[in-house]
């Protein structure tokens, strides 16, 4: 079993930076490709980013492209998400996520785990 919990969340003003981080607990880490996603209400689910697991290949939703960064340390079970140019459209609870599969890792319905969420909430 994989236990993935998220921090870094919080409230910050359009045009600020913030990186969230997902640490990872079980499994073998470097095993799983892992992935953000994130939902407002009422929303679906939207991805947002994914990165293979050796980091050579990552995967971004347009929204956010040239804005955010998924990167990963194997070495300390932790995925992260830098977030620069943050928008109002960027609020939502955000998720990480893990999978043994690379193929399509936009699909959230493809993931095996996921963590509890933190909330980003950016004012303009």
């Amino acid at each position: 079993q994989v236990q993935l919990v998220e921090s870094g969340g919080g409230l910050v003003q359009a045009g600020d930076s913030l990186r969230l981080s997902c640490a990872a607990s079980g499994g073998v880490f470097s095993s799983y490709a892992m992935g953000w996603f994130r939902q407002v209400p009422g929303k679906e689910r939207e991805f947002v980013a994914a990165i293979s697991r050796s980091s050579v290949f990552t995967w971004y939703g347009d929204s956010v492209k040239g804005r955010f960064t998924i990167s990963r340390d194997n070495a300390k079970n932790t995925v992260y998400l830098k977030m620069d140019n943050l928008k109002p459209e960027d609020t939502a609870v955000y998720f990480c996520a893990a999978t043994r599969r690379s193929e399509i890792v936009t699909i959230g319905r493809i993931y095996d785990y996921w963590g509890q969420g933190t909330q980003v909430t950016v004012s303009s």
